[in-house]
C-alpha cells in the first residue's frame, strides 16, 4: 500500500511540473552537458585583452619652441625617441635636429615615467626645421669653401698655441676666474657661468630656455642669440691648465664667425655644448 502511494505522488507532482512548464512558469534548466559546453566557449567575452592606447597612463605637459607653446599629451611610458617623433608632426622639426629639455637634457632612450615628467610640465625644444637648415647648408657655398681652405693652417697646431689665442693666454689666469676641474663633467648651474674675452673682460653666460635663446654678456652689451643660431661649439684644452677651456662659439656659416671665450671652466664644457647643440650639429 506504501508503494503505491509513493507511486502516485510521484506522477502527480510530474503532471504539475508539465503543467507550469506549459504556461511560462518555469524556465527547463540545461543539462549539465550543455552548462560544460557553454564553460567551453561561453566565457570569451569576458577575457582581458592587452591594453589599448585608450588605457595607458599618460601626462599632459607643454612643449615649446620659438616662443609658442604646445600643448601635448603622450603616455608616461613611451620613450623620448616616441616623443620626438610625435613633436615632429606639429612643429616640422625633425627627430635628429630636435633637442628636448626637462630638467637637463633628454635622452632618447628614457622614458616620460623615469624622467619624472608630471601634468603641467614645460619642455624646451631646441632645433631647426628642415627648410632653415637646407637654406644655411645652401648659401654661398664657394665662400665657405674659401674660409675653410684658409683654416687649414691653423689646424696643425693646437688652439692654444694659435697666435690669436696666445696672446691672450700669456696674460695668465685671471683672479675672478671660476674654479676649474679637469677629467670631471658636471651639469651647468643655475647661476651664469662665466668665462672672459680677448680684451680680459668677463663673459657671462645665460640660458633663456623659455625663449630658446643663449645670452652672451659683457660689461659694455648683452646679445640674445637664438640657439637655433648657433652652428657648432668646439674647445680645447689650455696647456698646462688643463682645467680650463678655450670655448668657440660658431654664430655664422663659417669658423670665422666663432666668439672665443678664455678660461671656462673645463667641467661645465660637456653639458655646454648638449645644452647648445644637443646631438646634432650642421658643420
Amino acid at each position: 500500500m506504501l508503494q503505491t502511494n509513493v507511486i502516485v505522488q510521484t506522477n502527480e507532482i510530474e503532471k504539475v511540473d508539465d503543467a507550469e512548464q506549459q504556461s511560462g512558469k518555469i524556465t527547463p534548466q540545461p543539462s549539465s552537458e550543455d552548462s560544460s559546453s557553454e564553460g567551453a566557449t561561453g566565457g570569451a567575452d569576458h577575457v582581458d585583452s592587452p591594453l589599448g592606447d585608450e588605457d595607458r597612463e599618460t601626462v599632459d605637459f607643454k612643449v615649446i619652441f620659438n616662443k609658442k607653446k604646445y600643448d601635448v599629451t603622450f603616455a608616461l611610458d613611451e620613450k623620448v625617441s616616441a616623443l620626438k617623433t610625435h613633436i615632429q608632426t606639429i612643429t616640422t622639426v625633425t627627430p635628429g635636429m630636435q633637442k628636448l629639455m626637462f630638467k637637463g637634457l633628454m635622452k632618447d632612450d628614457s622614458t616620460l615615467r623615469e624622467l619624472n615628467m608630471c601634468n603641467g610640465a614645460k619642455l624646451m625644444l631646441v632645433g631647426s626645421k628642415l627648410n632653415d637648415v637646407i637654406a644655411v647648408s645652401s648659401a654661398n657655398p664657394e665662400k665657405l669653401r674659401a674660409a675653410e681652405k684658409t683654416q687649414d693652417t691653423t689646424k696643425k697646431e693646437p688652439v692654444c698655441k694659435q697666435k690669436i689665442h696666445k696672446k691672450v693666454l700669456d696674460k695668465g689666469l685671471p683672479d675672478d676666474a671660476m674654479p676649474g676641474l679637469k677629467n670631471l663633467k658636471e651639469r651647468l648651474p643655475p647661476a651664469p657661468v662665466h668665462g672672459f674675452n680677448k680684451t680680459g673682460g668677463k663673459v657671462r653666460l645665460t640660458f633663456k630656455m623659455e625663449a630658446d635663446q643663449l645670452w652672451i654678456g659683457t660689461k659694455e652689451r648683452t646679445d640674445k642669440i637664438p640657439m637655433g643660431s648657433i652652428k657648432n661649439v668646439v674647445s680645447a684644452p689650455i696647456e698646462t691648465h688643463e682645467e680650463y677651456h678655450i670655448v668657440g662659439i660658431q654664430l655664422g656659416p663659417t669658423e670665422a664667425s666663432r666668439y672665443w671665450i678664455y678660461w671656462f671652466p673645463a667641467q661645465f664644457v660637456d653639458s655646454l655644448k648638449d645644452t647648445i647643440l644637443g646631438k646634432w650639429q650642421l658643420f
